[in-house]
């Protein structure tokens, strides 16, 4: 047997000394969403750019996510059941493209069978430009 030690992090409780580090507690007004976009979820922020699954729209275009999970404005929190109701998160296509490629390569010894393929994933770069609720 070892012995462990848990770390514990506390966390001011008075907002003024807390300063703006964006810790709890903190002075710093965050707002986020939380949506749902190609069967993932994702914390988006204004002005963040984030890669999502391929959608099919042209680069320079606007795209809403009508289903939001979760919203933080102002330090109030809502929280959708399963969806927050008249929430709206506006986007723009930055790029279309292809990730990185993969490679797939099958195996089967005594046989002499190897197949070797590759996969590049499409992705579609977006920036979030508003958060509405």
């Amino acid at each position: 047997m070892s012995n462990s030690t848990l770390a514990v992090i506390k966390t001011p409780k008075d907002p003024v000394s807390a300063g703006p580090t964006g810790q709890a507690g903190g002075k710093n007004k965050i707002d986020f969403a939380v949506i749902r976009t190609g069967g993932k979820q994702y914390i988006v922020r204004p002005g963040q750019k984030l890669k999502i699954e391929k959608i099919e729209k042209e680069v320079g275009q606007e795209i809403v996510f009508n289903e939001v999970l979760l919203v933080v404005e102002n330090e109030k929190t809502k929280i959708g059941t399963p969806l927050v109701e008249n929430a709206k998160v506006k986007a723009k296509v930055l790029t279309q493209g292809k990730g990185k490629k993969v490679i797939i390569l099958k195996f089967k010894p005594k046989t002499r069978y190897h197949k070797k393929m590759g996969h590049r994933q499409p992705y579609t770069e977006v920036e979030i430009e508003s958060i509405e609720s």
